[in-house]
């Protein structure tokens, strides 16, 4: 079985929350293969998501966490593909800021086993930034998707509303710095890392 490859851009918006807006670039990640793929996270343009999907079957709309510039298309992209969203529901409060009448489709569940064109990504439920706060490690393919959780320098923001400084430093010291230092990391804004670059920026 061959693995899933990955396909990266980026979009720009903004970041709304606790009454402050910014803009932001955005990563956007597909995982899967010639046939169908998988999307994390669903930032500001359907278009430009779909830009990395091609023609491909989307199965699901992965949420690593549900700040508005991570959500913020997700129904629209649902509409477009025919897929379902997945959010850990430890995020609902964070959802319902941007979407308070619509719901996603499924609930994410820590270890659970996610497959898509010939690989698996397990979800690491790494709260601290928000609750529901997840990662997506493929194994197979040497690398985990951290959304906001960790990036290239450390640690994810806290200090907003939904967010706790001492459990982000928990669960990355739990969930991804166990992982082999070589995995890249693919974050949800700025480039990739590695686990063990970032052993020594995490505290």
């Amino acid at each position: 079985m061959t693995p899933a490859d990955i396909r990266h851009g980026t979009v720009s918006g903004t970041f709304t929350l606790d009454g402050e807006t910014h803009d932001v670039e955005n990563n956007v990640w597909v995982v899967g293969d010639h046939d169908e793929c998988v999307v994390i996270d669903a930032p500001h343009d359907v278009d430009a998501i779909m830009a990395q999907v091609g023609n491909r079957a989307v199965r699901a709309i992965l949420c690593t966490h549900a700040h508005d510039d991570h959500v913020r298309v997700a129904p629209a992209l649902r509409e477009r593909v025919g897929a379902p969203i997945l959010l850990h529901p430890a995020d609902r409060p964070v959802w319902e800021l941007t979407h308070p009448d619509l719901l996603w489709d499924a609930d994410l569940a820590d270890q659970q086993h996610l497959e898509v064109g010939g690989t698996v990504l397990t979800v690491l439920h790494t709260p601290g930034h928000s609750p529901g706060a997840v990662c997506f490690h493929g194994k197979e393919l040497g690398c985990v998707f951290t959304g906001d959780t960790l990036f290239e320098g450390g640690r994810g923001a806290t200090g907003r509303s939904f967010s706790d400084a001492h459990q982000i430093v928990d669960s990355i010291r739990r969930r991804l710095l166990t992982l082999p230092d070589a995995t890249i990391v693919h974050t949800g804004h700025g480039p990739s890392t590695t686990i063990g670059a970032e052993r020594a920026n995490v505290g």
